[in-house]
């Protein structure tokens, strides 16, 4: 299907992110946080949490509100300051032979592993980044996939990613965006029957929480330990555990589940808007925005900074280059607005 490995070396910006593409006065295609957040409700209850803060964190509440969320046992997760924190301790406790991330994705994993001194090998998969299990070396002791996957927005089946679960491999699935998807068919993180399965999940995209640091990890009690005893003590703040606890409510997934729906309309529109004006968008998107390929796109990404858009480059996640863009999905009347920015440029 045209996958191949690489050995990787450092060609590309790995620590490069969407927030570093904004600056004050420039509208926002570029950071996958859903707009109008945090919710009042959410904010009004983080802010009630500063009375608590002479008070060392308790986990114990949010860990319980994501467990039941998850149909898991409270044992089974473990809460992490964002998903970056997550991918940090996991390259802090493992020791892989042969570790292989498939791309283009998140460049977190690939980064933190590298910062441990860990040997990392990269699956680039071609447009459009649909994954084959057989292409996975069945050596590989630790796999690293996001599903739906940063930067490309394809949504893996379930059944696809469970394949490369086995005894002896870390099976690393970082479901950032699994939100996004109405019901979420294809997350695995109920799933407590797959060897070496780790979940990764994050409050920040849906919920507006970036700078709150909130997330979460889903593992099998014993890799929950160690990967508990190798992060700092109260390494998650009061008021980022009152958020995992109250964004893990019936409520809150409700809610998320309702503006995931409305977020599939103005995806489908958006990306049909884009395709008439003659971009490439990655079909069948599952996430906050779209990936688009452009030629000489990286000169119509500094078009759109002088009319006063931001969108994200392609160029620092490996597989892509600099004909690529991602580009968040907005409400419609915004994503009407930068259709307009387009079609005047090109």
């Amino acid at each position: 299907m045209g996958e191949h490995l690489v050995a990787p070396e450092p060609d590309v910006d790995l620590r490069h992110h969407g927030d570093a593409e904004v600056v004050p006065g420039l509208l926002d295609f570029a950071v996958n946080v859903r707009t109008g957040t945090p919710p009042p409700w959410l904010a009004e209850r983080i802010a009630a949490s500063v009375g608590d803060l002479a008070a060392y964190p308790d986990p114990g509440p949010a860990r319980a509100a994501v467990a039941q969320r998850h149909r898991r046992d409270p044992g089974e997760v473990l809460l992490t300051a964002g998903a970056a924190e997550a991918f940090v301790l996991l390259a802090r406790v493992l020791r892989p032979r042969r570790a292989v991330v498939v791309h283009p994705q998140f460049t977190e994993p690939e980064a933190a592993l590298r910062a441990a001194g860990h040997p990392v090998e990269r699956l680039v998969l071609p447009p459009d980044f649909v994954l084959d299990p057989a292409a996975v070396p069945a050596d590989a002791d630790l796999v690293m996939v996001g599903n739906p996957t940063n930067p490309t927005s394809v949504l893996h089946p379930a059944a696809t990613l469970a394949a490369l679960a086995r005894p002896g491999r870390t099976l690393v699935v970082d479901e950032a965006f699994a939100d996004c998807v109405p019901g979420e068919p294809e997350s695995l993180s109920a799933r407590a029957d797959l060897p070496g399965l780790v979940v990764i999940r994050s409050l920040t995209k849906t919920w507006g929480l970036a700078g709150l640091r909130a997330g979460y990890l889903l593992a099998a009690p014993d890799a929950v330990r160690a990967l508990a005893d190798a992060q700092p003590l109260w390494s998650v703040s009061t008021p980022a555990l009152v958020a995992a606890r109250e964004c893990s409510t019936p409520h809150a997934v409700a809610e998320a589940d309702a503006w995931a729906r409305r977020l599939a309309a103005d995806r489908a529109g958006f990306a049909a808007a884009l395709s008439g004006l003659g971009l490439r968008v990655t079909p069948e998107a599952a996430a906050s925005f779209l990936l688009v390929r452009f030629p000489g796109a990286h000169r119509l990404r500094a078009d759109l900074r002088d009319r006063g858009i931001a969108v994200r480059r392609g160029d620092t996640f490996p597989g892509l280059g600099t004909d690529w863009l991602r580009i968040a999905v907005r409400d419609s009347e915004t994503n009407s607005r930068m259709t307009r920015t387009l079609a005047e440029l090109l």
